[in-house]
């Protein structure tokens, strides 16, 4: 089983075991569905009911209708098999740890960061780090098998002296 973090579990709503969920994870559409397992503290529990409220991901679990019982998982990590998943080329959480290239070594990626119009790829090189939309006019190509994304040339986006 491949886990990957989809979200975090923020609070109950309501006394019926409602919870809520806070993710910015690309496939939601995927994960929260009925019949659906989600993982929270390594627990497999089944989605019985979805819907979007605010900000949040409002989800009910079986056999966890009652606000006592679903009260010990406030503030923990929601998990997803990826097996389970359609990924298309990759998801964001791919990205972490890949090498990043122009016409040269750049650095790495420590964090992608949300941006207003994109997500950003923040590349740390040493002390210094840059940042990098997350999107196609930016990023030529992502090789996950060699753990390298190659962007284009940007004048004036990496120190030179």
């Amino acid at each position: 089983m491949n886990l990957i973090t989809i979200g975090k579990l923020v609070n109950t709503h309501g006394i019926r075991g409602e919870v809520k969920i806070i993710s910015d994870f690309e496939l939601k559409v995927q994960v929260f569905k009925k019949g659906n397992t989600l993982f929270i503290n390594n627990e497999q529990l089944e989605i019985i009911s979805y819907r979007k409220h605010k900000n949040f991901d409002m989800v009910k679990l079986k056999d966890l209708e009652d606000i006592n019982l679903v009260l010990k998982y406030k503030g923990e990590l929601v998990k997803i098999n990826r097996d389970n998943l359609q990924i298309d080329k990759y998801i964001k959480q791919d990205l972490m740890g890949l090498e990043v290239y122009d016409n040269k070594l750049r650095g790495k990626v420590v964090e992608i960061v949300k941006g207003i119009a994109h997500d950003l790829l923040m590349i740390k090189d040493g002390n210094k780090k840059y940042y990098v939309p997350l999107n196609d006019v930016y990023i030529k190509e992502v090789d996950l098998k060699n753990k390298i994304i190659h962007i284009i040339e940007m004048e004036g986006l990496f120190d030179e002296n």
